[in-house]
């Protein structure tokens, strides 16, 4: 908290007000401000467009302490988790986990972000996407590169390891679309839950954040963002920034092979079209970025992303 907001003063600074404001938003108590999750919603009517001949059932599978995950999605879902009645501020979240495509994290980046966000006044919809189809016998972890990989050369901010994958890229696509969905279907339903149309953003990890950051490349319409947040996930695709497009944070460790190099670069192509976003690069960091403590600075993006919605207009301001 800066220094002046401890000063005895009749009235504060502005900027001591904002982090009076996301303090608070930090110190809600979770049980008090959560409402139980609403039921799994489809996405789509009918079978969702481009995958209808997958024929792969989808598998939830135990991963200890990580919590579960799922493949072979082939029915993308929402699941609300509304704040307690009285509690809302008006903003609705899409969460959307990570797992390569191949795999979704449902709990470490899903579920358990959306309670977090729910617990401070947000609208948190947990995004289940479409990923890669796969033998659910040899269903595998998300391949890692070895620690003496050469950097990946980045090129139109497109981080995208497997970028030779034309099947990989047709399940990025649908994913897109699936969050684009995801977001249409949340402004329809502003009225009845409570939340403002024009304040429906998204906030993905590692590959969701590349899904995130996809919706916020198409042309606007019902489905764009009104925020995109990506931790550790960067674009999966060529960039061409928007005369639309929407404010963006970024956070990543400094070291990871394709993933810090490319919201860099993503970030200098928001920032040469003058379009707003903050980026975070943590040092001496611990594993991906989630909800777990690591007990190293990376831990504090959960703090720097209530700093910038409130900034932003997404979360509210101090009162006066």
């Amino acid at each position: 908290m800066p220094r002046h907001a401890h000063c005895p003063r009749p009235r504060l600074r502005p900027l001591a007000r904002l982090s009076l404001s996301v303090f608070a938003l930090l110190a809600l108590p979770a049980a008090a401000a959560v409402a139980a999750p609403g039921p799994e919603l489809p996405l789509w009517p009918g079978v969702a467009p481009g995958s209808e001949d997958w024929t792969q059932p989808e598998q939830v599978l135990a991963d200890g302490a990580n919590g579960r995950r799922v493949i072979n999605v082939s029915v993308p879902t929402m699941t609300v988790y509304r704040p307690a009645r009285g509690r809302g501020n008006g903003t609705a979240i899409i969460v959307a986990p990570g797992g390569g495509m191949r795999v979704l994290a449902i709990d470490s980046g899903g579920t358990r972000v959306a309670e977090w966000l729910s617990a401070r006044g947000f609208t948190a919809v947990l995004l289940k996407y479409r990923i890669r189809q796969q033998d659910p016998a040899r269903a595998a972890a998300v391949p890692r590169p070895s620690p003496d990989a050469p950097e990946l050369t980045i090129v139109r901010a497109n981080a995208d390891p497997a970028q030779d994958d034309p099947a990989m890229a047709s399940v990025y696509r649908m994913a897109v679309a699936d969050a684009a969905q995801a977001i249409r279907l949340v402004r329809g339903h502003a009225r009845d839950w409570r939340i403002d149309p024009a304040r429906v953003g998204i906030l993905g990890f590692s590959a969701g954040g590349g899904v995130a950051v996809g919706t916020a490349l198409a042309e606007p319409g019902p489905g764009y963002p009104a925020f995109v947040a990506t931790l550790f996930g960067p674009a999966l695709a060529d960039v061409t920034v928007p005369a639309a497009a929407p404010p963006l944070f970024m956070a990543v460790r400094q070291d990871h092979w394709n993933v810090t190099p490319g919201l860099v670069a993503l970030f200098s192509t928001w920032r040469a079209a003058r379009k707003p976003a903050e980026l975070h690069v943590y040092d001496m960091a611990n594993g991906q970025i989630g909800m777990a403590p690591t007990g190293t600075p990376i831990d504090g993006w959960k703090d720097r992303l209530l700093e910038w919605l409130a900034l932003r207009g997404f979360a509210p301001r101090p009162r006066r």
